[in-house]
């Protein structure tokens, strides 16, 4: 058998530069590049490796957690054919992983992680930054990515990647188990050479096929379908990783079934679609969710059906409303007691529109009317918020609004945590799919702007727009450096409410004053934080890690600086004051945030009454 001597770490280089992937006859490379810190416990090892083969492209990041959510969100925008793989020393620079394996895990996306790890010899143990524990030699830190990998190893052995490496390209490339993969490599055995088989570098091709759920499942839901008066499709993420827009489009056009959105799903369909009634849940708008609400079956399209989308399970409260999930993964298709199909959303989809239009099926012209009528008031309403008043200070929404008209029917907006996410969910209208880009599986404060350089790498040719809060900015913006380093311009809008004001306003709702979520200055003769707002110059910080940088404090001015931003060839931030207290309120929508049920608070004990009578709307779907 002919072998080939290398090291752990090269062997690992050349492996992953020879993974290809191919759905629908289009193959690309699996490992876009690896994104690399370098310290004592992988400098000499992978970091070599990188360097003398030059089979990987390098790529240098700032902060550990970013670049996995740059690699994540690289893997989001790619619909999850593609990613990156991410190496850190030992100690911190790996522990900083695991926020963003835990986002990447939740959120279904494949990211690869290659910690450096303590000696597997153990001779100079304890090494620096290496946490001992004294029930067991064979812990380390690295342990804790074991919670949030959806595949774990750690190779002590150099033998050990000929089934370890196939493993983890296995479960990256499967639709259903995707998300993070970990491998913690020693950094002693990263230098190890041993004698590898030639065969094991040869370009390997991981095929994603199209599962097909079982003919008998299909019938079943189509005839579940033909009883239903006021079927909804809640599209989920799942629409667009199996690239099924168009499809969707045809079944909702055809069968007359309007389309609910989910974080995830949103750009499914176009937001002026006849059938697209917006957004659903706790954050959803008005027409979606009184569909939703008297809805008699759901047709839930690659979705995990999270709290936010049935708004706690309060969301759909017909008698006798059934389901219907359509999901890759068992798990997700088999909850709220639906009727699952266990496959490809597209395909799904297209057998199951075979077998209507064969059946001549389609909802009522009453239900149509309502559905264009509702989805008429819906449209209004979002007009109306993203206007907001002339001559009052800036709103979140409007700066939505004005930032949506700057962009072009290609370019991507970008977010993550806070009230922007569910502000965005309302009032951002996308024209094609693929160009609304939020993290909301995780709700990962720090996302925006590293997840906006992996959307900037998945497509250069488009503008990226990344907006952020003031919160996550100051939580992580180190990522501003890597885009100006790669020639990656993003446009980042910073709407700046002055803190946490997406917690504040919960908890300000539930009864409590306010407490710890705004930048406050600290009064000396009481002690509290809730002086005068803490006066943060965004501007400045962005144009000292080299960004263009402006500040717009009324609507003319943010178009000018939009204006400006678009002309630019380099990374611009635009800093955008607004009214803390303007806030985009709910429709028909709950969600289960538990009220503390002993206060002597007079507001808490109100809260507390409405909750209780809240809950009571709840339900289990069996």
């Amino acid at each position: 058998m002919e072998t080939v001597r290398m090291t752990v770490a090269q062997a690992i280089v050349r492996y992953l530069a020879r993974q290809f992937v191919e759905r629908d006859g289009r193959e690309r490379p699996l490992f876009a590049g690896m994104f690399g810190i370098f310290g004592h416990g992988n400098v000499t090892g992978l970091g070599q490796a990188l360097q003398e083969l030059g089979e990987l492209r390098h790529y240098q990041p700032r902060n550990e957690q970013a670049m996995v959510h740059t690699a994540a969100a690289f893997a989001k925008a790619n619909n999850r054919l593609q990613t990156f793989a991410c190496t850190t020393s030992v100690g911190p620079g790996a522990t900083n992983m695991v926020t963003g394996a835990a986002s990447a895990t939740i959120n279904r996306l494949p990211v690869l992680l290659l910690p450096g790890d303590i000696f597997a010899n153990r001779f100079p143990h304890p090494v620096l930054q290496q946490l001992e524990h004294p029930a067991s030699q064979d812990v380390s830190a690295n342990d804790a990515f074991r919670a949030v990998s959806r595949y774990w190893d750690r190779i002590n052995r150099p033998e050990q990647l000929l089934s370890s490496l196939p493993e983890a390209m296995r479960v990256l490339t499967d639709q259903a188990e995707t998300g993070a993969v970990t491998i913690a490599l020693p950094e002693d055995v990263q230098t190890e050479a041993f004698d590898f088989p030639a065969h094991f570098f040869r370009r390997r091709v991981w095929r994603i096929p199209r599962f097909v759920p079982p003919e008998s499942e299909l019938a079943l839901a189509a005839d579940m379908i033909r009883a239903a008066r006021r079927p909804i499709v809640i599209a989920g993420g799942g629409v667009l990783y199996s690239e099924a827009s168009e499809v969707l489009d045809r079944f909702a056009s055809e069968l007359g079934i309007p389309v609910c959105e989910t974080q995830a799903g949103k750009s499914s369909l176009p937001w002026n679609h006849p059938m697209n009634v917006g957004p659903v849940g706790a954050n959803g708008g008005a027409a979606a969710n009184r569909l939703a609400a008297g809805a008699d079956l759901v047709i839930a399209v690659g979705t995990r059906l999270t709290d936010f989308t049935t708004a706690s399970k309060t969301a759909f409260q017909h008698p006798d409303v059934r389901f219907i999930n359509i999901n890759v993964t068992a798990m997700d298709a088999y909850k709220l007691g639906a009727h699952p199909l266990i496959g490809d959303a597209r395909v799904a989809l297209e057998r199951l529109l075979e077998r209507l239009r064969a059946a001549g099926y389609a909802t009522g012209e009453a239900y149509r009317a309502e559905i264009a009528r509702l989805k008429a008031e819906w449209d209004g309403e979002v007009d109306r918020l993203r206007a907001g008043q002339a001559g009052s200070r800036l709103t979140q929404a409007q700066v939505i609004g004005l930032v949506n008209e700057a962009a072009q029917p290609r370019d991507v907006v970008v977010c993550a945590a806070g009230s922007m996410p569910g502000d965005l969910l309302k009032l951002w209208r996308p024209a094609e799919p693929g160009t609304y880009h939020l993290e909301y599986g995780y709700s990962t404060m720090g996302y925006e702007i590293a997840g906006g350089l992996g959307v900037k790498l998945a497509d250069p040719g488009r503008e990226v727009f990344v907006m952020v809060g003031d919160g996550s900015y100051l939580m992580m913006n180190s990522e501003i450096v890597t885009s100006i380093q790669e020639g990656r311009k993003l446009i980042i809008v910073l709407v700046d409410n002055g803190g946490y004001q997406s917690i504040h306003g919960l908890q300000v709702s539930s009864g409590s004053p306010s407490f710890g979520n705004e930048f406050r200055y600290r009064r000396p003769e009481s002690g509290s934080l809730d002086g005068e707002y803490v006066p943060v110059d965004f501007a400045a910080n962005a144009a000292s890690l080299g960004a263009a940088a402006w500040r717009a404090e009324d609507p003319q001015a943010l178009r000018d600086a939009l204006a400006a931003a678009r002309k630019e060839s380099r990374t611009v931030l635009i800093h955008v004051p607004v009214d803390p207290e303007a806030r985009v309120p709910s429709y028909d929508s709950w969600w289960d945030v538990p009220i503390a049920e002993v206060s002597t608070q007079p507001g808490v004990q109100a809260a507390r009454a409405k909750y209780v009578e809240a809950r009571k709307r709840q339900r289990f779907y069996y």
